[in-house]
């Protein structure tokens, strides 16, 4: 009988440890990704909540290296070679830790990603280490939250922000050394066959300001290379046109831009021609 009652409660055991209730996480796990430049950025990291608790000095300590976040250290993968505020990083995944101050927040990256939150965390490990302004915004975020804002062709802010406290920190990638060594190739040393990259290089010299001239040269090749004209492609060499001072023909490149975006039902494009044209006038 003794025999029975121990398998029967062994049994009862076992399924009480498999039985659970499905309940969320009080502190989710969030995935944020995005493409800065050419780097793609991924952050995973877990948002715990306020609930009535005090953030600043408390939830997100003071003088102590915080896992930024809840449960495991908050992780940030870059699939190439960045600058994290002028600070250079290689490719690869990180532990992402903070250690704040009310005014000052001290950003580490660390090459251990296996130690659960800071338990255990230690500063031979860190790769890179600088500090950014921390800021006590009077908008109100309940949930931890990262988030990306100010992107350039090249660089976007990550933000940190929970509570009324915030801190950020800029990620550059390097696009505009491989751009150029991509026009050199493609475009300077040999004549593509594909209008679109002439058009893609003209573009990027119009975006970066670089020469005018050779740009407006390869916008005509790619429209005597197309099999019909695109209205988009036209009021790039409008644009071109206008930088060179060329207002009487940048006009009428706009208007033809125009016309082509009217009959191909694209109303962003007819405005911005009109506004092209109304400047030059």
């Amino acid at each position: 009988m003794r025999k029975y009652s121990f398998a029967m409660v062994a049994l009862l055991m076992s399924a009480m440890a498999i039985a659970q209730i499905k309940m969320p996480a009080a502190s989710p796990t969030f995935e944020l990704k995005g493409t800065v430049g050419l780097a793609d950025v991924k952050v995973v990291y877990s948002r715990p909540s306020a609930r009535g608790r005090q953030v600043a000095g408390v939830l997100i300590p003071y003088n102590e290296v915080w896992r930024t976040g809840a449960n495991a250290s908050t992780k940030i993968t870059f699939s190439e070679n960045v600058r994290l505020d002028g600070h250079p990083v290689p490719a690869g995944t990180y532990a992402l830790y903070t250690l704040f101050t009310e005014d000052v927040a001290t950003i580490i990256l660390s090459k251990n990603l296996n130690w659960w939150g800071a338990l255990g965390y230690e500063a031979k490990d860190d790769i890179l280490r600088f500090d950014v302004p921390v800021k006590h915004p009077s908008s109100m975020y309940e949930t931890f939250t990262i988030s990306f804002s100010d992107f350039t062709m090249n660089s976007a802010n990550l933000n940190m922000k929970w509570e009324h406290t915030k801190a950020m920190f800029n990620i550059e990638s390097d696009v505009d050394n491989k751009v150029m060594a991509d026009i050199k190739a493609q475009v300077i040393d040999k004549n593509p066959s594909d209008p679109n990259v002439y058009f893609q290089a003209a573009g990027y010299y119009y975006d970066t300001n670089r020469n005018a001239e050779l740009a407006l040269d390869w916008i005509n090749k790619a429209i005597a290379g197309s099999k019909e004209e695109q209205y988009f492609v036209i009021h790039l060499k409008a644009k071109l046109q206008a930088r060179l001072g060329m207002n009487k023909e940048a006009i009428a490149t706009a208007q033809k831009s125009m016309d082509l975006a009217k009959k191909g039902g694209n109303p962003d494009y007819v405005r911005l021609n009109e506004m092209l044209i109304a400047s030059l006038k």
